[in-house]
């Protein structure tokens, strides 16, 4: 493509109609398939890592790697962002939202490209597309092709990938696979003082050396027939927990699967059905000794309908049911929480071309979760785009989560659940200017969202999960790319943001207030690739007194290089060949981040220095 083109993008998150990037109902950013190749990236965290308004974080059990949009981590998990793969939702529905399989595991070699929503989205989404959702965009099968790429480093250090596609008339596959192993990394962490000699947790030394571990592997398959598609995925993650002073191993799995069919009723109506399956799995040794299965399935309708040349309709249904038990598997075994629910829900989305400049949006949903009451969440707003470079987005709309089976059956010694919990609420008001023009794109948002019935663990003997309180953020985000030729490119970003909640207090989540990203790449097609992507976090207030490392403003310095070797084989040859180095965290600054959760005003280590990946990709086509 040429560069007006890779800037000029299409996508379908806001709506599921195909929009233009700067006409889309909502505030979005695009990681494009060109940024994919110009930057790499081991793992999607990495790569997300990247994306404007999303900051990297971690809690003190089980997501030691999430991401948080726009300041938000009120909980304890990633629940607030939901992910989807080709616009199918796949969530953890035991703790509420667990995500460090994705982002650790998912095969970025699958992928070619991710549109991410800023801002609510349950509206067409449902629970958990609650401050952002993130929709992972594989490739399609043009042709026959595939592509292993290995590469290794210090301390045993491992990342390969392979990715495939195959078309045979109406038949195409696209298949893909990863893993990698990252050094073991070495710590000492210190017991903070309220989390040493609890009642209900084992007695450890106040100082341990821990290893701390890193490993995940994943795949995804699609199949395409006619009107008929089916896809399914796979992501293992194993790492380090700190859980009330003890180190322990998590294991957690993910197995994801949709069914689809979709038909043109008419030149002016699609519709689709989806039958959606998501699993998980999370083990904990040795404490707190948990083990957890859990599901959840969905059944789906979904119209988009082109009323007339100024009005498009998205309307559909859902049934959905979730399952899930945790067990307790130390010493007596016992079943901490069981249980399932049904929901279902309705939902409709109009835009009207009110005039050539001007679109208005409005949208709702209605849903109907377990025993609590019918709700509905709404979403309106007007995108004005006074020429064809530039556009003006004011939109409003809430969005919620559901309690999660353990906030409401949770019993264990230290946390029980509560089963009259309520969902999660939030309301965002956003203001965003954009424009996209020759070689260049960028935009400016500002946002206002309120939080209402927060989930939180409060404080006790046991603790417990309560609807308290509300939290307020106001902040905004700018971004810019720019070609300044199409082999040499740059981006940046800035997120400002604040908090408070309903008692004043100001920075209640473990996200800093001001964060820089900026990235430079240079390519040339059949030679050279060279990026180069810094990520400047600010400090991160409330942890003066952590016995760990504070961490106090710090930078993440990625790089990767790719050398085509293809012009050194002979013209006819149907294969390539290409040298491979991807750097992560070259200043070797080690980074810890808030252990999130309970009553620990504590750190705990969440990227560990320079790593370094140098090997081979190998690719072969056929005509």
């Amino acid at each position: 493509m040429d560069v007006e083109q890779l800037l000029n993008l299409d996508v379908t998150t806001a709506s599921r109609f195909t929009d233009k990037l700067a006409n889309a109902p909502g505030i979005m950013s695009v990681v494009t398939g060109d940024e994919l190749r110009r930057f790499g990236g081991v793992t999607l965290g990495e790569i997300l890592q990247r994306v404007p308004g999303l900051t990297v974080s971690s809690q003190y059990f089980t997501d030691r790697s999430l991401v948080a949009a726009r300041g938000d981590q009120t909980g304890t998990n990633g629940g607030h962002i939901l992910f989807l793969i080709n616009g199918r939702p796949t969530r953890e529905v035991m703790e509420g939202g667990i995500v460090s399989d994705l982002l650790e595991s998912f095969p970025v070699a699958a992928l070619d490209h991710i549109e991410i929503i800023e801002g609510p989205g349950s509206v067409l989404y449902g629970s958990n597309a609650f401050s952002a959702v993130i929709n992972l965009i594989t490739l399609k099968a043009e042709k026959n092709e595939s592509t292993v790429q290995a590469l290794g480093g210090a301390g045993q250090a491992l990342s390969s990938s392979m990715s495939g596609a195959w078309v045979r008339g109406a038949l195409s596959a696209v298949a893909a696979g990863q893993m990698h192993d990252a050094p073991d990394w070495p710590v000492t962490y210190n017991v903070p003082p309220s989390e040493q000699n609890l009642s209900f947790a084992p007695h450890v030394p106040p100082t341990q050396d821990v290893n701390v571990v890193d490993r995940g592997s994943g795949a995804y398959l699609g199949l395409n027939y006619k009107d008929l598609s089916f896809m399914s995925a796979f992501t293992e993650w194993q790492s380090t927990a700190f859980v009330q002073g003890t180190a322990g191993e998590t294991r957690m799995t993910r197995v994801f699967g949709n069914l689809g069919y979709d038909h043109k009723i008419s030149a002016n109506w699609d519709t689709s059905f989806n039958l959606t399956f998501t699993r998980t799995t999370f083990v904990e040794v040795p404490y707190p000794s948990a083990a957890r299965e859990s599901s959840e399935m969905i059944a789906e309708w979904t119209n988009l309908i082109t009323l007339s040349a100024r009005d498009r309709l998205t309307a559909g249904a859902l049934f959905g049911h979730i399952d899930g038990i945790e067990l307790f598997t130390g010493v007596p075994a016992a079943v901490a929480a069981e249980g399932s629910r049904d929901n279902g829900s309705v939902y409709a989305q109009i835009d009207h071309q009110l005039r050539d400049d001007l679109k208005l949006v409005g949208g709702f949903q209605t849903n109907k979760i377990g025993n609590i009451p019918v709700d509905t969440v709404p979403r309106g707003g007007v995108v004005w785009t006074p020429s064809s470079w530039a556009a003006v987005k004011a939109l409003y709309g809430e969005a919620f989560r559901a309690p999660a089976l353990d906030e409401l059956l949770l019993n264990r010694p230290g946390v029980v659940g509560n089963p009259n919990l309520l969902p999660e609420r939030v309301g965002t008001v956003d203001v965003g200017i954009s424009l996209q023009r020759n070689r260049i794109e960028g935009g400016v948002d500002y946002f206002h969202s309120k939080l209402t019935d927060t989930i939180v663990t409060t404080p006790g003997k046991p603790a417990h999960y309560a609807n308290l309180g509300e939290i307020t953020f106001d902040g905004f985000q700018a971004e810019l790319k720019y070609y300044f030729r199409k082999d040499f490119f740059a981006q940046g970003s800035v997120l400002y943001q604040t908090n408070f909640n309903g008692n004043g207090m100001t920075d209640v989540t473990p996200i800093p207030g001001l964060s820089f990203k900026a990235g430079v790449s240079y390519q040339r097609k059949r030679g050279l690739t060279l990026g180069l992507f810094e990520v400047s976090d600010g400090a991160i207030a409330g942890y003066t007194s952590a016995v760990n490392v504070q961490q106090g403003s710090h930078n993440v310095l990625n790089g990767h290089l790719r050398y085509d070797l293809t012009r050194y084989l002979p013209d006819t040859a149907r294969c390539g060949v290409a040298f491979v180095a991807h750097a992560a965290n070259l200043t070797n600054h080690a980074v810890w981040l808030p252990g999130w959760g309970f009553t620990s005003i504590d750190t705990i280590p969440v990227e560990q220095g320079r790593v370094v990946y140098l090997g081979f990709e190998f690719s072969a086509r056929r005509d």
